[in-house]
């Protein structure tokens, strides 16, 4: 996969997603909480402070003993990476001139200390780095990964770490009715219409919407057509609950939104419908139950002309047979140490 292909996946790292950098080695001039914030970051030539020139991004001190500095990450949702983004924009006599990455995964939530003692494993070999860029680093392991690790060479700074890749759940926790539908749970955006002034996949992110900005907002449709998107679930599934969000889309949300099962690509038909096509109210949370739940995999909505939604929620119960090919999934993409800690923990 090319750095072109990696960076339509999701950012497993992202605050959004629930990731948060645990720890730092130095942080003196630039916090590194902002490696992990969604938004791109900015520069003020004169804002100074009591330390020096404030930058968006983590920054450290200039070293004056050997070795490097480091940033670990724990990802929002553990998954398969395949690439990373080393955003360096606005750093150009501070960069890092280069960096590596590595990775572990673990079970619970392991405390600095604990992660400090792990075995980490390099997914980004020491590579060159270059000033105020967007510098691509594609991945080629299929192994699922709980944390990573940014080390840069020898100190400087970064604005934004971008970890890029496929989430992979843990099966244990998609019992039960889930949201069939959430990032975090797996379910992925494979197709839409347009995406004018914000993504797609805002619509399948954890928690609620906190502004128009955090949904999927489309242009204005001159033709008789309508706009949709199309997501693949979790896994196989019994949608038993939707919910459409339109909270504040207030003068662009749809007038209706239709919900309707689809083969998978390249979606020859639609299978049949979970909601049929219905009115919907600007800045509502409306909640509508599903009369006739079937297993489906593929879900496709349509929205009518065109307009705006926050966000997207299938709830459901997994098929058996879905369940049994997750938990396969995830345990061959395991790490070899991360099973033998499940397998002691089992016996």
């Amino acid at each position: 996969m090319t750095h072109l292909d990696f960076t339509d996946l999701p950012d497993l790292a992202s605050r959004e997603l629930g990731g948060s950098v645990v720890a730092a080695n130095d942080e003196l001039y630039a916090e590194r909480e902002n490696l992990i914030l969604p938004t791109p970051p900015t520069h003020d030539p004169a804002d100074f402070g009591p330390r020096g020139k404030r930058y968006d991004g983590w920054e450290t001190r200039r070293r004056r003993v050997r070795g490097n500095d480091w940033a670990i990450v724990r990802l929002g949702a553990a998954g398969i990476v395949h690439g990373v983004i080393v955003d360096t924009v606005h750093f150009r006599g501070n960069y890092p001139p280069e960096v590596s990455v590595e990775s572990t995964s673990v079970e619970g939530y392991p405390s600095v200390e604990e992660l400090l003692g792990c075995s980490w494993e390099p997914i980004v070999l020491r590579s060159p780095a270059k000033g105020d860029a967007v510098n691509a680093y594609p991945v080629a392991d299929s192994r699922r990964w709980t944390h990573v690790r940014l080390s840069i060479y020898p100190d400087g700074g970064v604005a934004r770490l971008r970890v890029h890749g496929e989430v992979v759940p843990d099966p244990r926790f998609l019992t039960g009715t889930i949201d069939l539908a959430a990032l975090e749970n797996g379910g992925a955006l494979v197709a839409c219409s347009d995406a004018f002034y914000s993504a797609t996949s805002n619509l399948i992110r954890p928690g609620p919407a906190r502004r128009m900005a955090d949904g999927w907002e489309t242009a204005r449709r001159r033709d008789d057509g309508n706009d949709y998107a199309t997501f693949r679930l979790v896994g196989a599934g019994q949608v038993t609950q939707v919910e459409v969000d339109t909270s504040y889309f207030v003068g662009n949300a749809p007038g209706c939104v239709r919900l309707s099962v689809v083969d998978p690509p390249p979606y020859s038909g639609a299978g049949w419908e979970l909601l049929p096509r219905t009115r919907v109210q600007p800045d509502t949370r409306h909640r509508f139950l599903v009369s006739d739940p079937r297993p489906a995999t593929y879900v496709r909505l349509d929205v009518y002309p065109d307009g705006g939604l926050a966000r997207l929620r299938l709830r459901g119960e997994l098929t058996e047979g879905a369940r049994d090919e997750l938990r396969r999934r995830w345990w061959e993409a395991l790490p070899e140490h991360h099973r033998r800690v499940i397998a002691d923990q089992a016996s």
